[in-house]
C-alpha cells in the first residue's frame, strides 16, 4: 500500500503543477500567461493586447507576435496532451488500487475459511450447552466454540486494555490461570418415577403400572450440575500448554443426602495436560474421550465438542462417549485436517450401569464372571482389564461450515473359566462417522453415528459388551446408536431439536440345563432392552450478558423416552415410555483464555 501511496503522488504532482500553469499562466522570458477558453478569455486577452499597444505602440501582424501566438498555441496544446496523458494514468492507478484491494479482502476471506471454527473458549471454559458461533480463532485451542451466547471475552482483549480483560483471570510467571464454570439451579419433572436424580437412567425407565415408579411422577429441585475448575495456560520452549481441571456435585452421596443439608459430593469430571507444538500435539489425563463426537478438530476442551445441548445431565440417548483416562497423539497436517490415535482405559463391561440390563451367564462360570471379572456397575476398579482400547479418528473442517469426521475402536477381552482353568480372548471393536454441517446462517444439521461389536460401554452404558458361551469363552454383542438433529442460533436464542436411537443385538446360547442364557433370549428380564428412543426439544434465551461479569441463560428441555424389550410376556405392554421437562437458570463466569504465541 506504501509503494502504491507514492506511486500515486508522483502521479498527482505534475498534474497539480500543470493545473495550476494552466490557470494562472507563469512569468518567463519571453513568454505569455495562458488564459482558458471562452468569452472571459476573450476579454482578458483583448484588455491585455490593448495596455500593450498603449505601452509600446500597435504591433499586430508582426513577426514576433506571430510567432508568440503559435508559442503559445503550441504550449496549450502540450498542455492538453499531457492532462489527458495524466488522466489516463489516475485512471489506471485507480482500476491498480480497487484490484489490489480486492485481492487482499479475498485473502483475509480465504484465510479465515482455513481456519477452523473459533470456539470462543474465553466465554465459559466447560460449558454444557455449547453454542456453535462464528468468531475468530483463538490460537490456544489445540482443535477450534463457542460457548453459551454470551458476549465474547476475545483473546485480543487482552491487548487492548486492562478494561476489556475478564477480572476472573491472573498470571504466575508466564502462565495465565483462569478459574472455569458456572452455577446451575435445575428443576426436573417425570410423569414417572425414574429414581435418578437430575440424569436419566435410560435402560430403566419404569416398565408396566404395577410398581409405585409406574405410577407416581417425581418433580426435583438441583444445583448438582454446577461446574468448578480452573484452566492453566503457557508457553514452554515453543509449544503451549493447557492444564484443565473441572469438577461438578454429582458424586457418590450418602443415602441421607437429600433429607437436610443436601450436602452434594464433589467429584472430578477432567483432569488433563495438552501439549502442542507446531502441529503435533500430546494430551495425557483424563478427558473426553476421542470417541466422543467433535464440533471442530480434534480438541479435549468441552466448547470444540458435540454432546448435546440438553440439561439432562446424562446428554441424549444415543450419544456414544466417554470421560474417562487417556493418551493422545494428535498429528495437525494443515489448519484443515487432524488425525489422532489414542489408548484409553478399558473395561469388560456386561450391563448394569446407567439402567443398561445384565446379561445372564452359564451356571458354571456365572460366580466367578459375575464377581469382579467383568464390570456390572459395581466393581469400581477391581475389573483385570488386559489392553487398552485403541481409538483412531480423523477429522476435515474443509470451511467453518462444515466437519467431518470418522475413525475406529478396537477393544480386548480376556476371561478365565475356574471350572477349566482355561483362559479366553476375544478382540472386538467398532466405527463411528460424525457430520456437522451449517446449511444457511445459525443453523446446523448434526448426525453422530457408532456401530460396534463389544462397544456397548461407549453407548453410556446402555449395551454390554458381551455374553459367555457354555465353555466360558466370550461372544461379542453388536450395538449401535446415533444422535441426529439440529440447531439454530438467532441474536440471544438458540432452539435445538435431536432424534437419538440405541439398538441391542440379541445374542443367545443354550446352557448345559439346555435353557438359553445370554441377551434377548426369550422369557428374558424386561431390563434386556431391544431398543432405546429419544425425541428431544428445547431452548436457551440470553438474559444478560457483560464480557467482563458473564452471563445468565435459562433453558428449558422436553423429551420423550421409550424403550423396548428383548422379551414381552403376555398381557404386558410393548415398551415403557416417559415424558421429561427440565428448567435450567445458569449464570456463567467470564474468562478469555490467552492467545498462543504463532
Amino acid at each position: 500500500m506504501r509503494r502504491n501511496a507514492i506511486e500515486f503522488r508522483r502521479v498527482l504532482t505534475p498534474v497539480f503543477l500543470a493545473l495550476v500553469l494552466t490557470t494562472f499562466g507563469w512569468e518567463a522570458a519571453g513568454q505569455t500567461p495562458n488564459h482558458p477558453a471562452g468569452d472571459g478569455g476573450k476579454a482578458q486577452t483583448g484588455q491585455h493586447q490593448a495596455a500593450s499597444k498603449q505601452n509600446s505602440g500597435d504591433t499586430s501582424g508582426s513577426p514576433a507576435s506571430v510567432k508568440a501566438e503559435k508559442d503559445q498555441a503550441e504550449e496549450i496544446q502540450v498542455l492538453k496532451e499531457l492532462l489527458a496523458a495524466q488522466q489516463k494514468q489516475i485512471e489506471q492507478l485507480r482500476v491498480a488500487l480497487e484490484e489490489q484491494r480486492q485481492t487482499i479482502e479475498h485473502a483475509l476471506q480465504a484465510k479465515q475459511d482455513q481456519e477452523p471454527q473459533a470456539p470462543s473458549l474465553g466465554q465459559v471454559a466447560s460449558n454444557d450447552p455449547v453454542i456453535p458461533k462464528s468468531a475468530t480463532r483463538v490460537e490456544n485451542s489445540p482443535g477450534p466454540k463457542a460457548a453459551l451466547p454470551v458476549a465474547a471475552a476475545p483473546a485480543a482483549a487482552a491487548e487492548k486494555g486492562t478494561d476489556e480483560v475478564s477480572p476472573l483471570q491472573f498470571h504466575i510467571g508466564t502462565a495465565t490461570i483462569m478459574p472455569v464454570g458456572f452455577m446451575d439451579f435445575t428443576t426436573v419433572f417425570r410423569n414417572h418415577t425414574g429414581g435418578s436424580g437430575i440424569g436419566t437412567n435410560f435402560g430403566s425407565i419404569p416398565y408396566g403400572s404395577t410398581t409405585f415408579q409406574g405410577n407416581l411422577s417425581e418433580f426435583r429441585l438441583s444445583m448438582q450440575n454446577s461446574r468448578i475448575g480452573f484452566r492453566v495456560d503457557g508457553d514452554v520452549k515453543g509449544a503451549h500448554v493447557i492444564g484443565y481441571m473441572e469438577s461438578d456435585f454429582l458424586g457418590n452421596n450418602p443415602g441421607n443426602v437429600a433429607v437436610s443439608s443436601n450436602s452434594n459430593t464433589l467429584r472430578s469430571r477432567l483432569y488433563w495436560l495438552d501439549v502442542k507444538r507446531s502441529k503435533w500435539e500430546i494430551l495425557g489425563g483424563q478427558t473426553w474421550s476421542l470417541l466422543t463426537p467433535g464440533r471442530s478438530g480434534i480438541s479435549p476442551l468441552p466448547g470444540d465438542l458435540f454432546f448435546t445441548q440438553n440439561i439432562d445431565v446424562n446428554y441424549q440417548v444415543g450419544l456414544a462417549w466417554g470421560r474417562i483416562p487417556e493418551f493422545r497423539f494428535v498429528y495437525h497436517p494443515t489448519s484443515k485436517v487432524a488425525f489422532a490415535v489414542a489408548a484409553s482405559s478399558p473395561e469388560q463391561y456386561i450391563g448394569g450401569s446407567a439402567g443398561g440390563g445384565k446379561v445372564t451367564f452359564p451356571a458354571a462360570v456365572s460366580s466367578t464372571y459375575t464377581a469382579g471379572e467383568l464390570n456390572d456397575g459395581s466393581t469400581t476398579l477391581g475389573v483385570p482389564n488386559v489392553a487398552p482400547d485403541v481409538i483412531a479418528k480423523l477429522a476435515v473442517d474443509p470451511s467453518k461450515k462444515f466437519h467431518f469426521e470418522l475413525g475406529g475402536i478396537m477393544r480386548n477381552f480376556k476371561l478365565w473359566n475356574p471350572t477349566d482353568g482355561t483362559k479366553h480372548t476375544a478382540i472386538g471393536g467398532g466405527g463411528f462417522v460424525n457430520l456437522n454441517l451449517e446449511l444457511f446462517k445459525g443453523f446446523r444439521l448434526m448426525t453422530h453415528n457408532f456401530w460396534s461389536d463389544g462397544g456397548g460401554r461407549y453407548i453410556f452404558g446402555q449395551a454390554p459388551d458381551l455374553i459367555s458361551r457354555v465353555d466360558g469363552s466370550p461372544s461379542l454383542i453388536h450395538s449401535s446408536s446415533t444422535v441426529t438433529g439440529l440447531e439454530y442460533t438467532h441474536k440471544n436464542w438458540l432452539i435445538y431439536s435431536y432424534y437419538g436411537g440405541v439398538y441391542v443385538g440379541r445374542n443367545v446360547t443354550i446352557d448345559t440345563n439346555g435353557k438359553p442364557v445370554g441377551y434377548g433370549y426369550s422369557g428374558s428380564s424386561t431390563g434386556q432392552n431391544r431398543a432405546i428412543q429419544e425425541a428431544t426439544f428445547g431452548l436457551n434465551q440470553t438474559i444478560w450478558k457483560e464480557a467482563k461479569w458473564g452471563a445468565v441463560n435459562f433453558m428449558a428441555q422436553y423429551s420423550y423416552l421409550t424403550r423396548n424389550p428383548w422379551s414381552v410376556a403376555t398381557g404386558q405392554p410393548a415398551n415403557a415410555n416417559m415424558h421429561m421437562v427440565f428448567l435450567n437458570l445458569r449464570y456463567s463466569l467470564p474468562g478469555s483464555a490467552p492467545a498462543a504465541k504463532k
